[in-house]
């Protein structure tokens, strides 16, 4: 999800074909991890139960959260609102 959202961006940038190769190159640095039944189910429940709070956050960002969780990893991200609503996620903002 995170490569699509980024992808998306460069490609409706004003040049594409430089942004997508310079971001092809700082993805290459990443392993992607899988939404998994694991995480499918993760983020099944983490949509409830901001549903039933009144504190949804984007469809997008759910499985997002979910990987990062059952992977025990700290999401890294400038999104701060939305994911913060997630109590049982790690979250940083490393924007200068």
């Amino acid at each position: 999800m995170v490569k699509f959202e980024l992808f998306y961006g460069a490609m409706r940038s004003g040049n594409p074909l430089k942004h997508l190769s310079r971001q092809q190159e700082f993805l290459d640095l990443f392993v992607s991890l899988p939404l998994d039944d694991l995480a499918a189910k993760k983020a099944g429940k983490i949509r409830s139960n901001l549903a039933a709070l009144g504190t949804p956050i984007g469809p997008d960002d759910l499985p997002i959260a979910a990987i990062a969780i059952v992977n025990n990893l700290t999401l890294v991200t400038h999104n701060t609102r939305e994911f913060e609503r997630v109590s049982e996620l790690r979250v940083e903002d490393w924007q200068v």
